[in-house]
Parts: C-alpha cells; structure tokens; sequence
C-alpha cells in the first residue's frame, strides 16, 4: 500500500464522489469548505493506493495533544477485505506514541443501521481504541467518542478541539 498526500490543489473527483457517498450528508462538510479547510487548517489528508488504485482516504486534524481522527473511508467494493485494517494500522502507526481521537455513530443508539455501527465499534475496540463514555449529539444522531493512545479524554477536550475547527468553519 502506497499513500499520497492531499491537498486543495490535487485533490480530486474520486476522493469526493467516496467522501460524499461514505458519509451522512448531516456528518459532512460541504466539500468546498472541506477543501478551503485542508489548506488553511493544515489537515492530514491521505490517499491510500494499492498500485495505481484508489483505496480509500483518511483525514486527521493534527491539534496537540489530541490529534482527531475526522474521516475514514473505504471504496464501497472494497470493503470487508482487509483494505480498512490496512489503512488504519498504517495511520496508527504514523500516529505512534501520539493520541488519537474520533467519534462514530453511537452503537447504543436505535438505528436503522444498527449493525453496522456495532461492527465498527468493534473494528476500533479490536485496534487498540477504547471508548471514553463520552457522547456528543449532532441533531438526533448520538456519537460515541473514543481514543487510542495514553491518557485521558474529557468532555472539555473534545469541546477545545470542536472550537478550534469553529476558528476556521461553522456548522450551526
């Protein structure tokens, strides 16, 4: 697996069309706003390849202490062949001794895709993240917070990270 850096200025069709259909439209950025914050928020945007071909993509928000891992996505033809292990240990790795942060849709919350919430969050457990038994409420959708790496995380981090993407984007 090979990966490629991304940035405002080559990022392209393929990343957006998986961004855009990887995500609930309430969970996404609108990819022109997600493009001016690459550049001026300095994210760590990555594309994973397998030779030539596209795999999948993560994006991290790099803020000390905690770094956040934002987004995460597979090619949906892909998916379930090891390509997301892949990729996550190969960020982990990059992350090594670093903490990491996401939040996922809750797989405590009633859904219609209860399922696959609960093998996500099984995904992580299994990679070395653990749940925080913080939450977050985005509109109805309930978000599990979990972390990798030493130490502990509070609420007011979680709101210390949140405000500083407010400096650059709002989403109420």
């Amino acid at each position: 697996m090979t990966t490629k850096q991304i940035t405002a200025a080559n990022v392209n069709e393929q990343i957006k069309q998986l961004y855009q259909t990887s995500f609930p439209v309430d969970e996404q950025i609108p990819w022109d706003d997600l493009v001016r914050l690459i550049r001026e928020m300095h994210l760590d945007f990555t594309a994973y390849y397998e030779g030539e071909d596209f795999i999948g993509f993560t994006i991290v928000f790099p803020h000390e202490p905690f770094n956040w891992y934002w987004y995460f996505a597979v090619l949906q033809e892909l998916r379930g062949q090891g390509k997301g292990q892949e990729i996550l240990t190969t960020l982990i790795e990059k992350y090594r001794g670093k903490i990491l942060v996401l939040d996922m849709e809750s797989p405590k919350q009633k859904s219609d895709n209860i399922t696959q919430r609960k093998r996500r969050y099984e995904f992580y457990l299994r990679n070395g993240f653990r749940d925080t038994n913080l939450y977050r409420k985005y509109d109805v959708t309930e978000m599990t917070i979990m972390i990798i790496g030493e130490g502990t995380f509070t609420m007011k981090d979680w709101d210390d990270i949140t405000n500083e993407l407010r400096k650059f984007w709002r989403w109420d």
